[in-house]
């Protein structure tokens, strides 16, 4: 194929999230690769993996409208054959945040995203910010095992109040919707309180912990303010910083960050 391969790996239920980035590739990429891949090594024992939404034939119109030139969505027993033994881990990255929360997640997905890079052979990889932590360790991934290729980080898309787009907004009720637009709200108040230059990252996360606990039923897992690059915690900021957060309204998780760079 002449000219670049971008590809979109997602596990479907296609939203504007996903759309973004396809459009964002069909932009520059002579070839549009889209896989849909429900990924069962990511998905933890008390995770209902049977429960993921799955809405293949409205994913295949959306992807036919965007643009796309391949739909790759393979049967997991084809993927993942009964003799199947390897897995790959990228460790500093992981052990905080989602990894602490979710153990077995990062290793299923540098795994699926490992065979999926060998078998499309993409030139650019298009990911987005809401992942945040996901989006930095593949990208060490890619480093690390010289994939010849390059992610492109994406805005993350968001509703009118601010709630990032996701797959799992869905199963929201309409009082937990309300709800679960009060985490941006959080990140929002903990990155302009950053903008007008505090630097005490105690000082941030009661201001943001302030609007969490405003409403009960939200149980929150983690605010972090970290180094974007690392993600290590901060005691103060400094440069460019990562705000992260994750809550829980009954059994739906929510995660969401911002990017913020302190004044000078």
């Amino acid at each position: 194929m002449d000219g670049p391969i971008g590809f979109v790996p997602t596990m479907g239920a296609l939203h504007d999230g996903h759309l973004s980035l396809i459009h964002r590739a069909r932009k520059r990429c002579r070839t549009v690769v889209v896989s849909v891949f429900v990924n069962p090594l990511q998905f933890g024992p008390t995770e209902d993996l049977g429960r993921y939404p799955r809405s293949f034939h409205a994913d295949r119109r959306l992807c036919r409208e965007a643009g796309v030139d391949l739909l790759f969505a393979p049967p997991p027993e084809e993927f993942y054959p009964s003799n199947f033994q390897t897995t790959v881990t990228v460790n500093r990255l992981t052990r905080r945040w989602e990894g602490e929360a979710r153990p077995t997640h990062f290793q299923g997905v540098t795994t699926v995203v490992t065979k999926l890079f060998g078998l499309v052979r993409p030139h650019l990889v298009y990911f987005g910010q809401k992942d945040y932590q996901q989006c930095l360790v593949v990208n060490q991934l890619i480093h690390d095992l010289n994939w010849d290729m390059r992610m492109i980080l994406c805005p993350t898309v968001r509703e009118s109040d601010g709630l990032a787009v996701s797959s799992r907004n869905r199963y929201l009720s309409d009082n937990q919707r309300f709800q679960a637009g009060l985490l941006s709200k959080a990140l929002r108040e903990g990155g302009d309180a950053i903008k007008t230059g505090v630097r005490n990252v105690r000082t941030i996360q009661a201001r943001m912990e302030k609007i969490l606990g405003s409403v009960p039923n939200v149980h929150l897992e983690y605010l972090a303010i970290c180094d974007s690059k690392s993600l290590e915690p901060l005691t103060q900021v400094r440069g460019t910083v990562v705000v992260l957060g994750a809550v829980r309204l009954g059994n739906i998780r929510l995660i969401d960050n911002l990017l913020v760079r302190s004044p000078r």
